[in-house]
């Protein structure tokens, strides 16, 4: 009895917890509707997840449940991003211009951390350079998406950008922040990368008349069969990445990948409001509220200093750089300088990125704090000025373009 007493409370706290951070969920874009707010709602549910937290009102307590609900969130944010990514945003001069433009972020987030290092002001510039190098895709992919640029150059300028600005670090995550040695990575990259190959040709190899028939009747049925594939998928490739110890972003954006290369376009547009429900609708939330709840935001307050620094240096090394080398691409100025806000804005690496050093012992909850907060004030920050930058500049549509 005691044990189910014990088992009982458990629960009760869990779902309570659980109950405060959908509340959360649901008050963001309301509070962003009414007030009329210029900034993205994750940057609400991460404002109202650090007022709920430990070091303030104490409402929430992360515990393994509500721990793996987050990591299913990020795993579906990540899933979006490889679901959106265009084939033409990372191919000719869109590819050649992001691939170009994470290398120059590479190398000058790579040499201002390591003198700041030389500094004493950072301790693992390695894990510092590979955050300074990421684009938030997944938070920005809706802001696009509503203001109906997704589809013209300058938002596939931004789809190749972000992608490589998501996928590069992911990688470099992998080879350099994982437990592993960088040959042990490598040999876990390819592995994946085989996997992956055999998982995205699977859906050909079972194609028949009568397997492609029962799969559509299921979009009309409690059966809901493409959706359960969906997330088999998912989850299968989640726990592929992880049990090769790498991230697992990274087998969320693959999957990501492989759904968009194999669902008919027919179906397409069913499926991914189906997939959009489950992900915006419940989990992608979670792992934003959580992300707040987890912020040792004292440590900010007692020294806002470094949050602002790292913002800054978000800023010069992944947006600054942008701004020189699309100059013929993105010829308008204000343009220009929206594309280079968008690009540096960062969060979900830097959650990810910051989560692995903090386990593995390499970066302490403090500085972890620093990149999250820097990653959070991003959001907040650079979107609210590309949009008051870009108010008068007409948006074309993709015949004008």
């Amino acid at each position: 009895m005691i044990y189910v007493g014990a088992e009982s409370a458990g629960l009760q706290t869990e779902l309570t917890s659980l109950f405060v951070i959908m509340s959360i969920a649901v008050l963001s874009p309301l509070v962003v509707g009414f007030l009329r707010l210029k900034v993205a709602e994750v940057v609400i549910m991460i404002g109202l997840g650090i007022l709920v937290g430990p070091e303030l009102l104490d409402l929430v307590q992360i515990d393994a449940s509500i721990s793996l609900l987050s990591e299913l969130g990020l795993g579906f944010l990540f899933f979006f991003a490889g679901l959106e990514l265009e084939p033409e945003a990372i191919k000719g001069r869109y590819g050649k211009l992001a691939a170009i433009g994470w290398g120059s972020t590479l190398l000058v987030a790579g040499v201002s951390t390591w003198i700041l290092d030389l500094m004493g002001y950072v301790e693992n510039f390695l894990g510092f350079s590979i955050v300074l190098t990421s684009t938030a895709l997944g938070t920005l992919l809706p802001v696009l998406r509503d203001s109906g640029e997704l589809q013209t150059p300058f938002g596939k300028y931004f789809m190749g950008a972000g992608a490589i600005g998501e996928f590069g670090p992911i990688v470099a995550i992998s080879l350099f922040l994982g437990t592993m040695s960088s040959f042990e990575s490598s040999l876990s990259l390819m592995a994946m990368a085989a996997i992956a190959f055999i998982a995205a040709k699977i859906p050909s190899w079972l194609s028949s008349e009568k397997m492609n028939k029962l799969v559509v009747s299921g979009h009309y049925s409690s059966a809901q069969t493409p959706m359960r594939i969906t997330i088999l998928f998912l989850v299968g490739l989640l726990a592929v990445a992880a049990s090769l110890g790498l991230d697992v972003v990274l087998g969320a954006f693959i999957a990501g990948v492989i759904f968009r290369l194999n669902t008919p376009r027919g179906a397409n547009n069913s499926m991914h409001t189906k997939v959009e429900a489950v992900g915006f609708g419940f989990l992608i939330p979670i792992f934003f509220v959580v992300s707040g709840v987890q912020i040792d935001i004292r440590s900010i307050v007692e020294d806002p200093a470094p949050m602002l620094i790292v913002t800054a240096l978000l800023l010069v090394a992944r947006g600054l750089p942008q701004f020189f080398i699309y100059r013929y691409a993105i010829p308008v100025v204000r343009d220009r300088i929206r594309f280079t806000l968008y690009v540096a804005t960062a969060l979900p690496i830097i959650v990810a990125a910051t989560s692995i050093q903090v386990d593995a012992g390499v970066m302490t909850t403090a500085d972890a704090a620093t990149l999250v907060g820097a990653g959070a004030f991003s959001v907040l920050l650079f979107p609210l000025i590309a949009y008051y930058v870009g108010r008068k500049t007409q948006i074309p549509t993709p015949q004008q373009a």
